[in-house]
């Protein structure tokens, strides 16, 4: 006797899955020029590697005589993949199943991926799609009453963020709990014009009156205006933008490649072919002599990290910091960085809350820190005072006295009060260079010269000329040389020495860390 009736029923099963929620809705998620989960998970991992878990769960449809007639299938779709060779849980909302919503779904489905990942130490990746919500109004009416909300499997969420690597990509319009799934990740991707983020849609939004269209003219417009990648990669919400599903997914796929699997893992060193002693002439003026002038700091960044290696992340928020994975002679590192392209490189609110985030996650994944410095201070003006700056500058601060991982900062330029301290720990080793460009001191002199020496210029006989007079003896005493006779700093460098300085703190920082395998992992 075998199992060939059994086994013939599951394979039925199976293809009836592979339907998802029919050829009609299927064909109506490819014309709004979306993927579905299907052809998404196959397209995030590596070819061939995604094996699914719970592919049958769903609700079958059967007649007078128990026989199985049909199955809507469960709206989540998970399992084990590999991404760059290593083995990961991906997901993936099926929109064309209730637009992707919980409430259709096996509540289990969703939590056991969950599990899966802290549990097993495998990263995370979801692709949301959906409301993702508990209900509707009508399931409501099925219920017969209502019920105070409670999301159980959260537990589960909070504890993947402080286990494995999570990364989040929004590939559709999302509210409710799925959006609160994108919050909740180390990483997280909109893709432009497909995919919007709201607590709540617009049709729940109307009640509160039609103000936030900003003129919208249809539905999909007033998506946009409510929530689309425009508004939550430059507040903070999500860290990145990008133009097609297929971008989104790279992204994920090359974020993963400088993580560990889990905490408490190495990340992994990879041969970049990029030599540790490489010096750039390019870095000598890089600077420009007039303080008020700017210079690329990206720049900088692609001059000293590996090449090709300098991946940014959050470019649109928090924009006087740069904040960028990378690798220093096949080393990781997280990189933060000055731009003072944009308020002079002065920490406002925004920029603030984006240091602290990105030291927080250093610290958490184990990655050395390298800080290039060109920071005139915390913005300041009555809009940087009612935006709370101070409070929000105070925990990016915080953020980098607890950090416990090794960093290295590189002045190259200005280094001024409270946040141009916050570069680094002061109680701990400086691993500290300083360009002979460096300016730094509690306050620009420039701010304070009139205030501090008022009665001498008034009571000179030419006020413009005891001035500039002032001016010509302060220069000599803001020398960056005058601080490094008293060690205030500890060494001067070339600009040119700097790659092969930081190559040679990535390998001390991995040393001190517990060095990764050098074996290459594919990217």
């Amino acid at each position: 006797m075998t199992w060939a009736k059994e086994l013939e029923e599951l394979r039925r099963r199976e293809a009836l899955a592979e339907q998802m929620g029919g050829a009609d809705k299927v064909a109506r998620q490819h014309g709004r020029g979306k993927m579905d989960a299907r052809a998404r998970l196959a397209a995030l991992v590596d070819p061939g590697s995604f094996r699914e878990i719970g592919k049958i769960a769903g609700k079958g449809a059967y007649d007078e005589n128990g026989e199985l007639t049909g199955v809507l299938p469960a709206p989540f779709l998970f399992g084990k993949a590999l991404i760059n060779g290593r083995p990961v849980v991906a997901t993936a909302d099926d929109f064309t199943i209730r637009g992707g919503a919980a409430d259709a779904g096996i509540g289990r489905k969703m939590e056991q991926a969950e599990k899966m990942a802290h549990e097993l130490k495998l990263p995370i990746v979801r692709m949301i799609d959906g409301t993702g919500g508990g209900g509707s109004v009508k399931t409501l009416e099925m219920i017969g009453s209502t019920y105070i909300p409670a999301v159980h499997m959260w537990g589960e969420v909070v504890k993947n963020l402080d286990a494995v690597p999570v990364v989040a990509l929004s590939l559709g319009p999302t509210a409710g709990l799925g959006a609160a799934r994108i919050a909740a990740s180390h990483y997280s991707v909109m893709v432009k014009g497909l995919s919007q983020i709201f607590a709540a849609g617009p049709a729940v939004v109307d009640a509160l009156g039609d103000d936030w269209r900003g003129g919208a003219a249809n539905h999909e417009e007033a998506k946009e205006a409510l929530g689309g990648s425009g508004i939550h990669t430059r507040n903070g919400v999500v860290d990145d933008e990008v133009a097609s599903e297929a971008e989104a997914f790279a992204r994920a796929r090359h974020f993963l490649s400088f993580m560990p699997e889990y905490i408490g893992q190495p990340a992994r060193r990879v041969e970049t072919g990029d030599p540790a002693d490489r010096r750039e002439e390019a870095l000598l003026d890089l600077v420009p002599r007039g303080d008020k002038q700017v210079y690329s700091m990206r720049r900088a960044l692609e001059l000293i990290m590996d090449k090709g290696t300098v991946f940014e992340i959050g470019r649109m928020w928090g924009r006087a910091a740069i904040t960028a994975l990378a690798r220093l002679d096949g080393w990781p590192v997280m990189v933060l960085a000055s731009d003072p392209s944009y308020l002079g490189g002065s920490w406002d609110a925004k920029t603030s809350e984006k240091v602290e985030r990105w030291v927080k996650l250093a610290d958490l994944f184990r990655l050395p820190i390298v800080h290039l410095v060109d920071n005139p201070g915390f913005m300041i003006g009555r809009e940087a005072e009612m935006a709370g700056t101070i409070r929000y500058g105070v925990q990016a601060m915080n953020a980098v006295y607890k950090a416990t991982v090794p960093l290295a900062s590189v002045v190259l330029r200005r280094a001024y009060g409270i946040a141009g301290s916050a570069m680094s720990n002061a109680d701990t080793y400086q691993y500290r260079y300083c360009w002979p460009s460096g300016d730094w001191g509690s306050l620009p002199i420039a701010g304070g010269l009139e205030v501090a020496y008022k009665s001498e210029i008034e009571a000179a006989e030419d006020p413009a000329a005891e001035l500039e007079a002032i001016r010509a003896r302060l220069a000599k005493v803001t020398s960056p040389f005058r601080s490094a006779e008293r060690f205030n700093v500890e060494d001067i460098i070339d600009p040119r020495d700097t790659r092969p300085l930081l190559c040679e703190f990535a390998e001390l920082a991995w040393r001190a860390l517990g060095a990764p395998p050098s074996t290459s992992a594919r990217t």
